[in-house]
C-alpha cells in the first residue's frame, strides 16, 4: 500500500527520523523491479537492510523461503515484529547492520537487498563484501554512488569504491529512481544497483584486506604518479618503488585513477601487501 504524499506518516506509523536519513520508497512499480532483480526462486534466504515500514518486505515475503529484516529504528522494528508475528519465515533483528554478521544470521547462502541510507552507503557496501559474501545484492543508493561503483578506469567517477567493488564483484546499474518515489522525497536522484560476486576475483581471500587498504591509500593521491604513491604508502625509496612497479608491469608514471582492479592486485602482490596474522 502506498503511503500518502502529503509529508505526514500514515496512521500508526512512527514519525520519520531525518537524523537516520529515512526516505521510504513507496512506488510499488519500483519496489517490484527491485524484487525482480534478485531473481528469487522461492528457495532463498533474503536479508533486507532497513525495511522501514515494510513496503519492500511485503513483496519479498511470498518470493523468499526465509526473510531476515535488519532495522535500526526501534519503533519501526517493533512495528515489523507486530506485523509479522505469525509469519514463521520472518525474523526481525533490531540492530545496526554494521554490527551484524550477515552470514551467521542467514545460516548459509543468502541474498541481500535494501534501500541504503545515503550517509552510510559505503560502509554498508564494504561490510557486505566481506567474506562470505551474499550470492547477490541489490541496493537502492544515491545515483552518484551507483555511478562511481560501475565507473571504468580513467573516467571521472572511477575511484577507490569502484576498484574495491569491481575487484571482487560484478556491478551493474539497473535503473534510476526519481525523488518523487520516496516519502519524504530526497534532494538527489537514486539508482538501483546489482552486485554479484566474481567467480574470478582479482585477489585471494588473504589478500583482500591489503588490497582494500592499498587502493584506498592510493586514491588519496589519485593525481600523483604511482612511483610517488608507492614511496609514500610503503615508505620506500624511488628505486625500490620502481622495481616493484616493474615487477607488477605497471608504468611508474601512471596515476591511480587509470589502474584497473587487476593492475592494483598485481601491485599488492608484488609489494607483499596481503594481510598477515600478527
Amino acid at each position: 500500500m502506498s503511503a500518502p504524499r502529503d509529508g505526514h506518516a500514515p496512521r500508526g506509523n512512527p514519525p520519520i527520523r531525518k537524523t537516520l536519513g529515512q526516505h521510504f520508497l513507496n512506488d510499488r512499480r519500483i519496489l517490484q523491479r527491485i524484487v525482480d532483480a534478485l531473481e528469487l526462486t522461492g528457495s532463498e534466504t533474503v536479508i533486507e537492510i532497513g525495511p522501514g515500514r515494510g513496503s519492500l518486505t511485503e513483496l519479498l515475503l511470498p518470493a523468499a523461503r526465509r526473510l531476515i529484516l535488519i532495522e535500526y529504528d526501534r519503533a519501526l522494528a517493533a512495528k515489523l515484529r507486530e506485523r509479522y508475528a505469525t509469519a514463521s519465515s520472518v525474523t526481525v533483528i533490531e540492530a545496526d547492520v554494521l554490527t551484524v554478521n550477515l552470514r551467521d544470521v542467514a545460516g548459509g547462502p543468502f541474498r541481500l537487498v535494501g534501500n541504503v541510507p545515503y550517509y552510510i552507503t559505503t560502509p554498508i557496501l564494504f561490510h557486505a563484501l566481506e567474506r562470505p559474501r551474499p550470492d547477490r545484492a541489490v541496493y537502492l543508493v544515491q545515483r552518484e554512488v551507483a555511478e562511481r561503483i560501475v565507473a571504468a578506469p580513467g573516467s571521472d567517477d572511477y575511484g577507490a569504491l569502484s576498484a574495491n567493488v569491481q575487484g571482487v564483484a560484478n556491478a551493474k546499474l539497473l535503473f534510476r529512481v526519481a525523488p518523487g518515489s520516496f516519502l519524504p522525497p530526497p534532494k538527489v536522484e537514486s539508482a538501483a544497483i546489482r552486485i554479484d560476486p566474481r567467480t574470478d576475483p582479482v585477489v585471494q581471500p588473504e589478500e583482500e584486506e591489503g588490497f582494500r587498504r592499498f587502493v584506498r591509500d592510493a586514491f588519496g593521491m589519485r593525481r600523483k604518479q604511482m612511483r610517488r604513491v608507492l614511496r609514500e604508502v610503503l615508505s620506500i625509496d624511488a628505486e625500490r618503488a620502481g622495481a616493484l612497479l616493474e615487477a607488477a608491469h605497471i608504468d611508474a608514471a601512471a596515476r591511480p585513477e587509470t589502474l584497473s582492479p587487476e593492475d592494483f592486485a598485481r601491485v599488492v602482490r608484488a609489494a607483499g601487501l596481503a594481510i598477515r596474522d600478527s
